[in-house]
């Protein structure tokens, strides 16, 4: 018996020993943290992107016809852009003096303006020849853009259907 009880003895002290050992560790590891840090970056381009619109005049019947249409720009937020609007492509047209063309004859054509502001007299254009550009700023979102287009009384003009096509330049 007396063996039994100091082998017993023998195996147990050793036993508890590791254990001990083993909690030891966990608790020096838990007491000394480290740290590092995770440097984290991004780069937010300014970018713009422009949705066709309509300036739509309906019936022109000789008296002063202004009408607003419209078109979108979407910007990142934040970012201050300029608009610009073109000629278009009625042959003969300025930026002062616009010309929609005739579908039967393209020799036959109608003025009209774009101006910045409903019932304004400032001609919107690329900022040349007394012309003004509009600007804006960014929201992220689309943001509408209203076109205010206005036919001048008293046009001498046959009957018949009339077109242009305005290209509008975004820069930012």
């Amino acid at each position: 018996m007396n063996h039994s009880k100091s082998l017993r003895s023998m195996l147990s002290a050793p036993l508890i020993a590791i254990l001990a050992l083993g909690f030891a560790s966990t608790s020096a590891f838990a007491a000394s943290p480290a740290t590092a840090t995770i440097a984290v970056t991004a780069t937010v381009s300014n970018t713009c992107t422009v949705a066709n619109g309509t300036l739509t005049f309906g019936a022109y019947t000789g008296a002063k016809l202004p009408v607003t249409g419209t078109f979108s720009a979407t910007c990142t937020s934040g970012a201050d852009f300029i608009i610009a609007l073109d000629k278009g492509i009625g042959s003969g047209a300025t930026l002062a003096n616009r010309l929609m063309t005739n579908a039967s004859n393209s020799a036959i054509t109608l003025p009209y303006s774009i101006v910045t502001q409903n019932g304004g007299t400032v001609v919107w254009g690329d900022g040349t020849n007394g012309t003004s550009t509009v600007t804006n700023v960014g929201t992220g979102t689309a943001q509408t853009v209203s076109v205010f287009g206005v036919i001048a009384a008293g046009q001498p003009v046959l009957s018949g259907n009339y077109s242009d096509t305005i290209t509008a330049t975004v820069t930012y």
